[in-house]
């Protein structure tokens, strides 16, 4: 469990035949989990300030590229704070920036999500851009809005996006639970 308070900004070393290679600070043994740009994966490798992870098709067909600068977080340990809201670092899509506006000492940033998405987004309601977690600022029929703060900004790599770019996008899980509970979700056949 991770609480998408980003950690660090690592950066992607290479990203071949599945084996994602990160430079990062992040202090992690084999078989930690810590979550790139809000996806949950398993250190195989650590050595000389490098994480190295095997990353699935399945994780591969669901987020953006693995690329440039990357939002590091390690798992959450008994004990520790939860100062965000409760993120699996498991990615349910991406979504898209529509647009970057000033405000104030931060940004507005519109994201256009897919339906299937948008469906579990509330206003106010908690929302993963990029392993980062955030409240959901606007919502219309399209997509959200965030409001970003100067402390985000500085700290993540959510200052870096720009309209078109893509960004992994994990929505609520207890939104997709009170949807199966209620009878909304469908069933796996």
């Amino acid at each position: 469990m991770f609480t998408g308070l980003v950690r660090e900004v690592g950066r992607v070393v290479s990203f071949e035949d599945g084996r994602l290679v990160v430079e990062a600070g992040t202090r992690a043994v084999l078989g930690d989990s810590v979550a790139i740009d809000g996806v949950c994966l398993t250190v195989v490798e650590n050595a000389e300030g490098r994480l190295g992870f095997d990353v699935v098709p399945e994780t591969i067909s669901r987020v953006k590229e693995f690329a440039g600068r990357v939002n590091v977080e390690p798992a959450l340990r008994a004990g520790e704070p939860l100062g965000g809201h409760q993120v699996q670092g498991h990615v349910d899509g991406t979504g898209r920036v529509a647009s970057v506006e000033p405000e104030g000492d931060g940004v507005r940033m519109r994201l256009e999500l897919e339906p299937e998405l948008l469906r579990y987004c509330v206003e106010k309601g908690s929302i993963t851009v990029d392993g980062v977690s955030l409240t959901v600022a606007g919502l219309d029929a399209a997509g959200i809005e965030l409001a970003l703060i100067p402390h985000t900004l500085a700290e993540t790599t959510l200052s870096e996006r720009a309209p078109g770019d893509l960004v992994n996008i994990e929505v609520d899980v207890l939104a997709k639970y009170a949807e199966r509970l209620t009878g909304g979700g469908t069933m796996p056949r």
